[in-house]
């Protein structure tokens, strides 16, 4: 519940606390705290066993954390019957990495060996340079567009 909450905010919440409700008003301040704390649990718990008891014997293991989309989605992936562990199982990433780089090597010095007889020395140019239309190339014309 506090898991964000450091020790110097926790320190100064405290200090906080008993300049506002004094030393002699905390304790029952804070056993006021806990009994809302307890009674909005014991409030939640009743109406998420009212919901069940509503909705029938088949929805008995139904889950309500089961509505956060997160949750759903790693529980019904982690279902044995679509068989999803196995795949996930058999697909290695090192070794596909490992045959796309050497791949990409032996590519490289494949085209790297053939165009070192170029003059641009064993290097390739990837840069896209724009084509220059001819004169008598129109841009297509569109009655309906005008």
């Amino acid at each position: 519940m506090f898991n964000d909450i450091g020790p110097l905010e926790l320190v100064t919440l405290i200090v906080l606390a008993v300049l506002v409700f004094g030393p002699d008003k905390l304790p029952k301040v804070i056993q006021d705290v806990t009994r809302t704390i307890r009674k909005i649990r014991e409030f939640s718990e009743s109406a998420k066993n009212d919901i069940r008891d509503e909705l029938g014997p088949e929805f008995k293991d139904f889950e309500f954390e089961d509505l956060n989309p997160k949750t759903f989605i790693r529980k019904q992936l982690d279902n044995e019957d679509l068989g999803l562990k196995e795949i996930r199982n058999g697909f290695d990433l090192k070794k596909e990495m490992a045959e796309v780089t050497d791949a990409v090597h032996s590519r490289d010095s494949d085209t790297s060996s053939a165009s070192s007889a170029g003059s641009s020395g064993g290097r390739l140019d990837m840069t896209k340079k724009p084509e220059t239309p001819d004169l008598d190339d129109r841009p297509p014309f569109d009655a309906d567009a005008t």
